[in-house]
């Protein structure tokens, strides 16, 4: 088990993973946080992140820290995913383990796996095609990440771990439509519909494929149960086992929201990756299980959403 009072740094903790890390940390008891926001550490910067080392300290590390952003984004701006994610792990990975760290999670992605993966993506599937071409830069990035971490577990058997989520969502979640994932742009848009009293909202793709999300409160939560109980080279996949299809996310979405009108789908916009389901009977073998059902959590992003409009806040 870690001591409570150890030096835990969140890398990326004002986003929307680290904070619900933070959350989490706290709520378990952990109390020697070491939090540093962009202005105050630029993670692109080795320089910067060697001195931060080397003055901190940290025990344990938790690499929250990415550029992240939908399929429209990540289109658009592959190069600018691809460097500044890369930048970013190789600098605290390698930083992290020369400065004798003794643990570090990285956190993958799911769309990591290979486009026409089999279902559910197992971990030793990784790296066996490539994967969907509209968050491809985004995807090799963390693929590296991940490779980065399991050579040093096997090289110099320091304790630097993998955990693959499913698609995150949750509080402290991007409403930008220009670069948010599914889950905030369904909501804001179906948001705005209700209240303008729209026919009809288009969404895009065929709204058949298929993914499995997971609200980043109980994603934490899995990554600090694999900080205590799991070492070793192998990534392990965190996600809750369910799955919904894009069309059955925007009326569950237009059902929270309110919505009245139309779903039209638009067969002329890409659909992603067909299938993203992963395999986490490794992680649920070892005890940990999801316990935010989709619903449930996309309500609570709701509610928090409607607070922060309330209170005139930006989302």
């Amino acid at each position: 088990m870690i001591d409570k009072n150890a030096k835990i740094y969140v890398a990326g903790h004002t986003g929307l993973v680290g904070s619900a890390f933070v959350r989490q940390l706290r709520k378990k008891g952990y109390t020697n946080l070491v939090l540093r926001t962009h202005g105050e550490l630029d993670l692109l910067r080795q320089e910067d992140v060697e001195r931060f080392f080397r003055e901190e300290r940290p025990e344990y590390v938790i690499d929250a820290a990415a550029k992240v952003g939908g399929i429209k984004a990540n289109s658009e701006a592959p190069a600018d995913f691809f460097y500044v994610n890369m930048q970013i792990q190789q600098n605290l990975i390698w930083t992290a383990y020369k400065s004798g760290v003794k643990k570090f999670l990285f956190l993958g992605s799911a769309c990591m796996y290979p486009k026409q993966c089999p279902q559910p993506m197992k971990e030793e599937y990784l790296l066996t095609g490539l994967p969907e071409i509209t968050n491809e830069a985004y995807a090799l990035a963390k693929a590296c990440g991940t490779r980065f971490c399991s050579y040093i577990n096997r090289q110099y058997g320091a304790d630097f771990i993998t955990a693959i989520p499913a698609n995150a969502y949750g509080i402290g979640d991007n409403f930008d439509p220009e670069h948010s994932h599914v889950i905030p742009a369904l909501l804001v848009k179906y948001h705005n519909a209700q209240q303008r009293g729209e026919p009809s909202i288009t969404l895009w793709g065929t709204g058949a494929a298929l993914r499995e999300f997971i609200d980043t409160d109980d994603m934490a939560d899995a990554g600090i149960f694999l900080l205590e109980n799991y070492s070793g080279p192998e990534p392990i996949n965190v996600g809750t086992g369910e799955e919904v299809s894009m069309l059955e996310l925007a009326h569950m979405i237009r059902e929270i929201t309110g919505f009245r009108g139309e779903i039209v789908t638009d067969p002329s916009k890409p659909d992603g990756m067909p299938r993203r389901l992963c395999d986490s009977g490794r992680i649920h073998a070892m005890g940990w299980k999801s316990s935010v059902p989709l619903r449930d959590g996309i309500e609570k992003l709701y509610r928090w959403y409607l607070a922060q409009l309330k209170d005139g806040e930006s989302v």
